[in-house]
């Protein structure tokens, strides 16, 4: 009889099987950067936020709303395909960087395309910063730290169009003010010890330099000038149903509020998606949201000193201000 075998059987860890889709981790509006060790900050991107999602064959982009957006990306998915993974899902932000290295977001939406451009979309880039899946390995239980200890590799040094969203160790307070005073959005702060958790939580938070948000544009008012726009009509959500929040009138450039005119002109309806009435107004289909930037809210929810720094397809819902 011969002597069992000491050696144990090699352990295989298991396959989590890959999700078609994850609901994004949001960031809570906080006014100022939290403090401690367990915090690492990251420049807050101001672009399209999207999932790249790696499989065998394919590479798909999807849109914080859940919708496909693989043919309007070319660029990533071809660099993306150069990833040595298997399979992956890469969490972050297309961005299309201005002369200073800033992300611009009407030079991102000016490629992807609704007006006429001098920008390519060649030129937009995906900043990665998180790794939910790799391999066959679903990584969202694990903490921060572990998943961009996986990340960092795969994306690190890269020039291509998938490229790293560097973690900053620093001051919270330093670092936001030196972000605000460089032009950007702001910053994110992100707990290092805690696990990736869809929906909106403390354990990421964004401090920014002045709020924004996107809203549908339900209407304009004509300029005096001919041709041109005077003010957009903007609307949030609450529930099903869209309220006029107010309007902005700045943000724009000579050529672009004629490019605004006659595109909204296209949409003009008789039948207003808010009940509003405006003498002037001209009511359009809500089928596009307006990026907007503002620096309060009245008592009555009207935006205070909003200015338009433009505009997408409203088709990706989940990215519309909702009323409490």
């Amino acid at each position: 009889m011969t002597k069992a075998s000491s050696k144990k059987p090699r352990y295989t860890p298991p396959i989590d099987p890959m999700p078609a889709r994850v609901d994004p981790c949001l960031a809570a509006l906080v006014t100022k950067p939290p403090k401690g060790p367990d915090w690492a900050y990251e420049v807050k991107w101001d672009g399209y936020r999207i999932a790249v999602h790696i499989e065998p064959g394919r590479v798909r982009i999807l849109t914080r709303g859940g919708y496909d957006w693989t043919e309007r990306f070319p660029t990533i998915v071809d660099d993306a395909r150069r990833l040595a993974v298997k399979t992956a899902i890469l969490d972050g932000e297309a961005v299309v960087l201005d002369d200073l290295g800033r992300s611009d977001f009407g030079m991102l939406q000016r490629a992807l395309g609704r007006l006429p451009s001098a920008v390519e979309a060649g030129a937009i880039v995906f900043y990665a910063f998180d790794l939910l899946y790799l391999d066959g390995r679903d990584l969202r239980r694990l903490p921060l730290r572990e998943r961009r200890r996986l990340l960092e590799p795969l994306v690190a040094g890269r020039e291509g169009a998938v490229r790293l969203s560097e973690e900053v160790q620093a001051d919270g307070n330093e670092f936001f003010r030196v972000a605000c005073q460089h032009g950007l959005e702001g910053i994110i702060a992100k707990h290092i010890e805690k696990p990736y958790r869809s929906g909106r939580g403390e354990w990421w938070q964004k401090i920014t330099c002045k709020r924004r948000d996107s809203f549908v544009v339900v209407g304009f008012e004509p300029s005096t000038v001919p041709s041109h726009l005077g003010r957009l009509l903007l609307a949030a959500r609450k529930g099903d149903d869209l309220v006029y929040v107010g309007g902005c009138g700045t943000g724009w450039s000579h050529e672009l509020s004629r490019e605004l005119r006659k595109l909204l002109e296209g949409m003009v309806t008789k039948a207003p998606a808010v009940a509003l009435r405006r003498k002037g107004a001209v009511f359009v289909d809500p089928v596009l949201a307006a990026e907007v930037e503002y620096r309060a809210w009245t008592d009555d929810w009207k935006l205070r000193h909003a200015s338009f720094k433009g505009v997408r397809p409203r088709e990706d819902e989940a990215a519309v201000f909702e009323l409490p």
